[in-house]
């Protein structure tokens, strides 16, 4: 069994984390109603006077969510980092950015404290999955902009010997693996699939390389598996998956090799509630339990955040995990920013993923759903492009059985296209699962 990296931290049950987190949140509160303009005035429009109005951990789910709307109007506002700056500028020693794909980029400010922080989480992460001291590490994160960045200095903090590669360049991302051997790639599980194919049509055997872990994350597929059979199967290594957001920290979540959910790295600096998406209600952390993430930073001095929608839909594993352990573990199934309402069924694209990947080896893997009108709303069938393995034909057998497995369990409608193997792109980042450019 791996070490675990933070064991005082890591081994602790749920109730002795909160019962240490109910004075971390207080004192939080406090430094909020004095340093930021934000929250003491959205915390006094909700009726919270003072930090003694706000009341206790225990309260928490009577205060607002954060929108990530309302940072961004936050910080075109006041710029450039927003009125919910709780730090002073001269204090800030990294500024992370969003891509600004769905608006106007967000800027995360980091005080040196604040990114020792979000160290300490993510080598918790990167531990679980496999990533110790004395082993070479390949990564394929862009380091730029991005919050993602800070991951690489938690491979440093592990002591790894760390390659990094980068992202778009699959041709130097091969090299590394045959001329170092590492034990660990660092990629998104849809450049893994990719590499795959990749690897074999360059003639080169993926099992060859000799990794022993691939540490996939910045996006859901990772826990799914089929993917996860696939990748295994081709690399002969264990698959574990990571998950973090970074208004909040990198990698709050990572999955050991046990592989039965992520668990919570973030014990101390950062708090964690499941809601029900619809209501906003706080629901029962609970095995089986599914619901949103919502997330307070307990120690953060920059640009603090309480209760902050993560549009992260998750499944819940409460029970005690072998490899000693003690934090709720999740799998994520899926965002709001992607989710499809059919004649009032909600439906997540990854869902439709894993029930198509079920048909391999007649299928690839490769799908994507085109709309056939922009908006969540979409009347049946919804319009599904499914694509074949190298060398199948196109049956409208195949074809029905496939739309009829996905009504059966999803109860969703679809119409199913099957169209010949290497028609749909692939990524050495992440995949769209969903095409509205030709939706009305």
């Amino acid at each position: 069994m791996a070490p675990i990296h933070d064991p005082e931290v890591e081994t602790r049950s749920q109730a002795e984390q909160f019962g240490r987190d109910r004075e971390t949140y207080r004192n939080q509160i406090r430094m909020l109603f004095e340093r930021s303009l934000f929250y003491r005035e959205k915390f006094r429009a909700a009726g919270f006077d003072d930090a003694e109005a706000v009341g206790p951990l225990d309260d928490i789910g009577a205060l607002p969510f954060t929108e990530k709307d309302e940072i961004r109007a936050s910080q075109a506002a006041h710029p450039p980092l927003g009125s919910h700056l709780a730090a002073p500028i001269g204090d800030v020693v990294r500024i992370f950015s969003t891509s600004g794909t769905t608006g106007a980029p967000c800027y995360m400010p980091l005080t040196r404290a604040d990114l020792a922080r979000w160290i300490a989480v993510s080598s918790r992460s990167y531990s679980a999955g496999g990533a110790r001291a004395g082993y070479k590490l390949v990564s394929t994160y862009g380091a730029g902009p991005f919050a993602a960045g800070a991951a690489l200095e938690a491979f440093n903090n592990l002591g790894v010997c760390h390659i990094p590669v980068g992202p778009g360049n699959t041709e130097r991302l091969a090299r590394a693996l045959r001329v170092f051997a590492p034990e660990v790639l660092a990629c998104t599980p849809s450049y893994a699939l990719y590499l795959i194919e990749w690897l074999a049509a360059a003639g080169h055997d993926p099992a060859g390389v000799g990794l022993k872990h691939l540490l996939v994350a910045g996006e859901p597929g990772g826990g799914e598996a089929r993917i996860r059979d696939r990748i295994e199967g081709a690399f002969g290594a264990l698959v574990t998956e990571a998950m973090g957001i970074g208004d909040i920290s990198i990698s709050v979540w990572g999955e050991c090799e046990q592989r039965s959910g992520m668990h919570f790295c973030g014990g101390d600096y950062v708090h964690v509630e499941l809601i029900d998406p619809e209501s906003g209600e706080p629901l029962p952390w609970a095995d089986g339990a599914t619901g949103e993430l919502v997330y307070t930073a307990l120690r953060r001095d920059a640009a603090p955040l309480v209760r902050f929608r993560s549009r992260d839909h998750v499944r819940v594993w409460t029970d005690p995990c072998a490899c000693g352990r003690a934090t709720p573990r999740v799998r994520c199934i899926g965002r709001t920013d992607d989710m499809i309402i059919v004649r009032g069924v909600n439906v997540f694209p990854t869902a439709i993923r894993e029930v198509v990947a079920e048909f391999g080896p007649q299928v690839s893997g490769a799908l994507v759903i085109r709309p056939r009108r922009k908006g969540v709303r979409q009347q049946p069938p919804l319009p599904l492009v499914v694509e074949l393995a190298e060398g199948v034909a196109a049956t409208a057998a195949l074809s029905a059985e496939i739309a009829a497995r996905i009504r059966s369990r999803l109860i969703v409608t679809v119409g199913v296209d099957l169209v010949p193997f290497g028609s749909l792109p692939r990524s050495d980042y992440k995949i769209k699962l969903v095409d509205y450019s030709a939706a009305e």
